[in-house]
């Protein structure tokens, strides 16, 4: 069967680009070999996202006489959590599936292969093979887990994020190596349910994509509440003979042995691109990415990349907005390239942590004369009423020319916040227009407004 476009992988990335291609006009088929949404939808963004509602409502509960209110005794149904979750994963999964019939795109059971001449092989479950060819094939393979060669994963003791979401039971000490937006969230979903845990980080800071400061306040959030956390150190061996994991950590003051009945790998992902038949094509790839243009061709042209196996965020809003980019330049519309220094990242631990641009860092790296406004939430009606007072907003900005460089925030709801931020930094908008325009009164969103008006000396709540 002949199509215009042919897409290898159906996560936000490729399921994104099959229903533009489709409103577009084109004929699509979808080579997916699991369930489609692909990772983000059925094992990554969404039902974290449900674990993690999980987690906040029991704390809600648990300190619901901060509120005025007494409740008995509440106890996690951890296997309940985790049905919900997958509930929740398979709804979305099934909503693709109607979009799919919807824009009348092909769904090719299977596992894709490219191959020149612009074919794709797909192979089901069976072993049986087809082919297919097209105008067009966009490779969207995504990624999976990392694995360490002193961190391999088998499934039961050492695991990676998938079995993290799908665990029988609340294991009762764990160790998270990582603490990026994966491990961060998942130290914090399985602490809250009354796991101990330690969280373990390489480099200096935990989440160290962030600015500085937003990672000492999540670090001291996290040490509050009773987590440990071990920041410069690394994990030398892991012993799981016995019952337990016996983790042999080598810290800043020396090794340390910590035993745990789990322990989590989260230490970044890698690119599906083994076996899809880049080589044999002639695709460049470069440190593991396939090389691509501003419009995600490929160094073969008819074939293009997006998502995590090209350089860039590896982010589910990145992938769909590349997907988007790539058929609409197909399609020959006048497209503007993707502007990655505007790209926002959130973390959903409690606090949240949502960030867009320069950190204060890397800005004064660059050279830029700044200008920073910080806004905390004790000084914010809307926390205080709400009951968590904790984080801030912080703002960076040229101080020649008034460009918005950088927002970085902690806090209740930050991750919904930081949209006015990139949709600001998009318009080219100055801090005066953000201060002169009117926020409502009382919200956690007035903070981004205070913040921008105290790098200017005009706030007035501070």
């Amino acid at each position: 069967m002949n199509y215009d476009i042919i897409i290898i992988g159906s996560g936000p990335g490729g399921y994104v680009a099959a229903i533009r291609a489709s409103q577009l006009g084109f004929k699509v088929g979808v080579v997916e070999r699991a369930e489609l949404g692909g990772i983000c939808l059925n094992w990554g963004c969404i039902p974290t996202k449900a674990l993690l509602k999980s987690a906040q409502v029991f704390h809600y509960i648990t300190h619901a006489t901060d509120y005025g209110i007494r409740t008995g005794d509440a106890k996690p149904d951890f296997e309940a959590i985790v049905k919900r979750s997958r509930t929740v994963a398979d709804q979305m999964s099934k909503g693709v599936q109607f979009l799919f019939k919807k824009y009348k795109i092909d769904h090719l059971q299977g596992t894709g292969k490219v191959k020149p001449g612009k074919i794709v092989e797909v192979k089901d479950a069976s072993g049986k093979v087809a082919e297919y060819s097209a105008s067009h094939i966009i490779i969207a393979t995504g990624a999976r887990s990392r694995e360490l060669s002193n961190l391999k994963q088998d499934g039961r003791k050492i695991i990676g994020y998938r079995e993290a979401m799908t665990l029988s039971s609340l294991p009762k000490s764990m160790v998270v190596v990582g603490s990026g937006a994966i491990g961060a969230e998942f130290a914090f979903f399985y602490h809250s349910f009354g796991t101990k845990v330690t969280l373990v980080e390489m480099l200096p800071n935990v989440v160290p994509l962030e600015d500085e400061e937003i990672s000492r306040t999540l670090e001291r959030s996290f040490k509050k509440a009773g987590m440990k956390i071990l920041t410069g150190s690394t994990v030398e061996s892991i012993d799981t003979t016995g019952d337990n994991c016996k983790v042999t950590v080598k810290t800043k003051k020396g090794d340390e042995v910590i035993e745990a009945g789990i322990v989590l790998s989260a230490v970044g992902i890698a690119p599906n691109l083994e076996g899809i038949g880049l080589e044999e094509t002639g695709i460049t790839t470069d440190k593991n990415k396939v090389i691509v243009d501003d419009f995600y061709r490929t160094s073969v042209p008819g074939y293009y990349a997006i998502g995590d196996i090209v350089k860039g965020p590896a982010l589910a809003h990145v992938a769909s907005h590349e997907g988007i980019i790539c058929v609409e330049k197909i399609a020959g519309k006048d497209v503007e390239p993707m502007d990655y220094n505007n790209i926002p990242a959130c973390t959903y631990t409690q606090p949240e942590i949502a960030s867009v641009g320069m950190s204060e860092k890397a800005a004064r790296e660059a050279g830029y004369e700044i200008l920073i406004g910080k806004f905390p939430f004790t000084a914010s009606g809307k926390a205080t009423a709400a009951g968590n007072r904790e984080g801030m907003i912080k703002v960076i900005f040229d101080a020649k020319y008034g460009e918005w460089l950088g927002a970085h925030m902690i806090g209740d709801n930050v991750t919904e916040l930081i949209a006015e931020v990139v949709v600001a930094r998009k318009l080219e908008t100055t801090g005066k227009e953000i201060i002169n325009a009117v926020h409502p009164h009382p919200t956690m969103s007035e903070a981004i407004m205070e913040a921008v008006a105290q790098a200017y000396g005009e706030c007035v709540d501070l």
